[in-house]
């Protein structure tokens, strides 16, 4: 379970931060607790030492000892694996995280009634990080569309197509589909045998190949149909065998 800690001087925003992501974690039955909300010394004495939390941080707190900035270094000597999230009532601090190297992962500035909701969306946002860390490598298709790197299962996968377009590739999914820079040639061997290439333009996942139609040369693949040349008719005829 991780955990997550909440520090910020004012009362009713530790409140509203600590109720919404409590709700957020029952609803969504996230493996995560909010275990304190408090001020600086109360929190680092509930510390645990090398356990990945998850650390809502007041930057301004009004501390002797402490800013939130180098509650940050301490926490990063104690966690060098955990997330830090900045609150503040200033929108212009993101670089002082560069200044003491804390690497935070997002900025919540406060604005009333919807700091908490900030944070939950934040925490939607670590959660999905934690997610892709845990998934295998093996597992995952990582491409870049666009500004965008996306990581798609490869269970998840139909069929990749040639694209119109030079040197690009579609990755169809039961619900999308996606553009990328590859060749089909590339993926069949790096995707091995979870893929077969049916045809010149189609490389199809193995598992999802629902139907074939021998006669008009076609393959039904998660609903959609594929072209099916004489060289994937072989290839299926021998990964299947010869009794059709």
């Amino acid at each position: 379970m991780i955990s997550i800690y909440i520090c910020d001087d004012e009362e009713a925003v530790r409140h509203q931060v600590k109720t919404a992501l409590e709700w957020k974690i029952f609803m969504e039955n996230y493996d995560m607790e909010v275990v304190c909300a408090a001020a600086a010394r109360e929190l680092l004495d509930t510390l645990e030492d090398n356990r990945r939390s998850i650390y809502f941080l007041d930057v301004d707190l009004k501390d002797n000892e402490w800013d939130g900035f180098t509650l940050g270094q301490e926490l990063r000597r104690r966690d060098p694996h955990g997330t830090l999230v900045y609150i503040t009532g200033y929108g212009d601090l993101a670089w002082k995280t560069f200044q003491y190297h804390l690497e935070a992962f997002d900025y919540i500035v406060k604005d009333g009634e919807q700091t908490g909701t900030f944070a939950v969306r934040c925490l939607e946002a670590v959660h999905a990080r934690l997610q892709d860390e845990c998934r295998d490598p093996a597992e995952v298709f990582s491409l870049r569309a666009g500004d965008e790197t996306r990581h798609i299962s490869l269970a998840d996968i139909l069929f990749f197509e040639t694209s119109p377009k030079p040197h690009h590739v579609f990755l169809h999914t039961a619900d999308s589909r996606l553009d990328f820079v590859g060749s089909l040639n590339e993926l069949e061997t790096r995707l091995g045998e979870r893929f077969i290439r049916v045809h010149r333009a189609y490389l199809a996942a193995w598992d999802k190949i629902e139907a074939i139609d021998w006669k008009r040369n076609k393959i039904r693949v998660g609903g959609r149909e594929c072209l099916l040349s004489r060289t994937g008719k072989a290839a299926l005829k021998k990964r299947w065998g010869e009794g059709f």
